[in-house]
């Protein structure tokens, strides 16, 4: 099942959008090509052999790895080939060159990886350095029976030099039971990523001075040139040349998301802040190339830098259109993608999703944009007037002033008591917990997802009018937060013009967990699927940190039956698995169903839709709270590629 791409609510709105400048690839350089005339090796005596057949893909979900291609012949006694992986990155054409001239590559795949009646075993020996770990490994959809399983592994142990350090990692459930079952020495992903040292989130090219950030980042400080290198995982990020960070990210963070968006760098490096190579350069003008393998960092010429600044900002103002016509409560699931004009992007696209049918949502409803402005009021001049004042353009502290000044007015000046009465008998005698969350003109467009720019607020059943009024001023306020400010001005989003709706749904309660997944993989364009992360309830899924991340899967979409493959646990369980096989199952194909519905209307460079869901105990159910466009992109020279 291959998904459709495409996407333009933007032009639905009748407005020009918000386009991104395309990300610049600039690759480390490549790795030297395959010796002449090697093929394939028998053994792997030494680190000389290993050396002459190996190579580091350019696609792989984990970075630092060197990759060896082994084809078993078992019509042949199980004759073993190590293969020049450079020359044969899929084994599918080793066996066509060398073994079988008459191979079909789609009957290939389906008989050699998922049926027993298969001529060969097909596998990888992988090296990962940052740990050393030597691990045999199978792809996440082949069914291979445990004493194959077992043959192959101790028929490989025994040809190869690090036969002591070699290890199964199962990549999928079933592989897992298979290992369990044979007693086969296994290494799980946990423990790979207790050892990695570098994590690439964002690869591409930045230049920035590079500042050093020990302690809590001071998000008021950071300026679009800075190149920032922190000590922790940061909420929030303003607009800045590129990330660094000490500690290992939540793969879909805020910061990640934001920084995808933006097109700007984003990489861990554990202990970055005391790295010899960084610190050294602490405060000059770098050059920084984030690789799906590697990093280089090196002292940059200004010329070169300004090229690149000049191209990454858009180069013209964006004032996003506002219907402040409508004044009625409108509900979520009645709401299609044109509504964003009065209700926000986040709430009619919901509205999209709801039309669905058989997708759950929470549902709810809408207070338009035209509460918000008359609750602004004759404050509309004075924000006008602020935002020309030449001390709050050029001064990031007197701007944070400012704003916090402007949202203390807003959040102490009394809110209508007939709308306040309006949301109480909308919300009735639910016995839920309600969340306002944000839905403006400025956030989940095509070009400009805004993640985690606004406040949502919780507030209990049966609320106060005090209670109501207050989550309303909260949510409305958060148009000015300094976060929000400073990315709405990186991409020329006309501050003025910018409109918030409350979007008021019950609060879903009693779930297992909370994730946030993109429809397509973004590790390889070559092999399409769906990248998931869950995070157990209690935790953030877009949270950061070492001791916050997430359960990771990638759900192939290129084959016959989809193929599972687990990236990783959650920090918070264990080791113990959130999602079950059949979970995976259902999320696929709601995952798959929102993509081909939503991203062909997308328009513009948008080709996959970032979706947040939940899930909820007893009848495990998934209950999608928001679903918006998000441009996924690559590296020049990927093509379409099978294992």
């Amino acid at each position: 099942m291959r998904l459709l791409v495409a996407f333009s609510l933007l032009a639905a709105c009748g407005a020009p959008g918000v386009r991104v400048p395309p990300q610049t690839h600039d690759p480390l350089p490549p790795a030297p090509g395959p010796p002449d005339g090697l093929h394939s090796l028998p053994a792997l005596t030494d680190a000389d052999d290993w050396e002459a057949v190996a190579y580091r893909p350019a696609y792989q979900t984990t970075a630092r790895t060197e990759v060896v291609k082994v084809v078993i012949d078992l019509a042949d006694d199980w004759h073993v080939y190590f293969l020049q992986s450079a020359r044969y990155e899929l084994h599918y054409t080793f066996v066509k060159a060398q073994l079988d001239p008459t191979a079909d590559h789609a009957a290939f795949n389906t008989r050699q990886y998922r049926r027993d009646d298969r001529d060969y075993i097909l596998l990888s020996l992988v090296h990962y350095l940052d740990g050393d770990f030597w691990t045999f490994e199978l792809v996440a959809g082949d069914i291979l029976d445990g004493p194959r399983l077992r043959r192959a592994f101790d028929d490989i142990r025994s040809k190869v030099f690090f036969a002591d350090a070699l290890t199964f990692r199962p990549l999928s459930p079933l592989q897992i039971e298979r290992a369990a079952s044979i007693a086969l020495p296994t290494v799980d992903s946990d423990a790979m990523m207790a050892h990695m040292r570098y994590q690439a989130l964002v690869p591409g090219t930045a230049y920035g001075y590079l500042r050093i950030v020990r302690g809590v980042l001071d998000t008021a400080s950071v300026a679009p040139r800075d190149l920032i290198v922190a000590e922790h995982v940061p909420d929030e990020l303003p607009p800045a040349s590129g990330l660094v960070t000490s500690r290992l990210q939540a793969p879909l963070a805020h910061v990640a998301i934001l920084s995808r968006n933006r097109g700007t760098p984003d990489m861990a490096l554990r202990d970055a802040i005391t790295d010899p190579q960084v610190v050294a350069l602490e405060g000059q003008l770098v050059r920084l190339v984030v690789g799906p393998q590697d990093f280089s960092l090196e002292r940059a010429e200004l010329a070169d830098a300004e090229r690149d600044w000049a191209a990454r900002r858009p180069a013209r103002a964006f004032a996003p259109a506002a219907d402040l016509d409508r004044t009625e409560l409108a509900t979520v699931c009645d709401l299609r993608r044109a509504d964003v004009s009065f209700a926000g992007a986040k709430a009619s696209q919901l509205g999209e999703v709801c039309a669905m049918g058989d997708v759950e949502t929470p549902g709810g409803f809408v207070v338009p944009f035209a509460r918000y402005q008359a609750h602004v009021g004759r404050t509309q001049a004075q924000i006008e007037s602020m935002l020309t004042d030449r001390g709050f353009v050029a001064n990031a502290d007197d701007r944070a002033r400012a704003l916090a000044q402007l949202r203390t007015m807003l959040t102490e000046r009394a809110v209508d008591r007939r709308l306040v009465d309006q949301v109480r008998e909308r919300i009735g005698d639910s016995d839920a917990r309600w969340i306002f969350r944000s839905s403006t003109n400025a956030e989940d467009l095509v070009g400009f997802n805004g993640a985690g720019l606004y406040s949502s607020v919780v507030i209990d059943a049966h609320p106060t009018r005090a209670q109501v009024a207050d989550a309303l001023r909260e949510v409305w306020a958060s148009v000015w937060l300094q976060r929000a400010y400073e990315e709405r001005e990186w991409y020329r989003i006309e501050h003025a013009a910018v409109k918030m709706a409350v979007l008021v749904q019950p609060f879903v309660g009693d779930v297992v967990g909370n994730g946030v997944a993109i429809t397509r993989n973004p590790f390889d364009e070559g092999r399409p699927g769906l990248y998931i992360n869950l995070q157990a309830s209690g935790g953030s899924v877009t949270g950061a940190g070492d001791d916050e991340l997430p359960e990771q899967v990638l759900i192939y979409t290129w084959t016959e039956q989809p193929e599972f493959e687990l990236l990783s646990r959650s920090t918070r369980t264990g080791g113990a698995a959130i999602l079950a096989e059949a979970d995976l199952q259902t999320l696929g194909n709601l995952l798959s169903r929102l993509h081909e519905r939503l991203v062909p209307d997308y328009g513009g460079d948008a080709n996959a839709v970032d979706v947040e869901f939940l899930l909820t105990r007893g009848e495990r159910r998934f209950v999608v709270v928001q679903a918006r466009p998000i441009t996924i992109r690559y590296a020049p020279g990927q093509e379409w590629r099978t294992p």
